[in-house]
């Protein structure tokens, strides 16, 4: 997924803010899990949702202001009542490993407690592991 930093998402230096790099996971997550065939609104609506338990970044090298990057974002673990995405930030030319980083989710029903993964929404993830 491209983004463009934007001014706001920067600090004094030009930089881009250390949480802001969640909000790109967390953008390129909805865009995978749409790629796989429902938008993550869907997900929710029908009964799963995904909570975040734990989540980690390892800055490697600055995004600037007006910079264009690239988000990956993918599934790397899939369990009875959980899951962890991947991700990485690279720069325009893709040469470059801006970031890396991971979520891990809990699956739970619209009541917020824990529940296994239904059947039809790990074959979706599946696919692509």
């Amino acid at each position: 997924m491209p983004h463009r930093v934007s001014y706001g998402e920067t600090d004094c230096m030009g930089v881009m803010y250390y949480a802001e790099y969640f909000h790109l996971f967390e953008r390129s997550r909805s865009e995978y899990i749409r790629d796989l065939g429902l938008s993550y609104a869907d997900v929710e609506k029908k009964g799963v949702i995904l909570p975040v338990r734990d989540a980690e970044c390892r800055y490697r090298s600055p995004a600037r202001y007006d910079d264009l990057v690239w988000i990956r974002a993918g599934v790397c673990e899939v369990k009875r009542a959980s899951l962890m995405f991947a991700y990485e930030i690279w720069n325009e030319n893709k040469n470059i490993l801006l970031a890396s980083g991971s979520t891990r989710h809990a699956v739970v029903n619209s009541d917020m407690r824990p529940a296994p993964m239904p059947d039809w929404f790990r074959e979706m993830l599946l696919k692509t592991v």
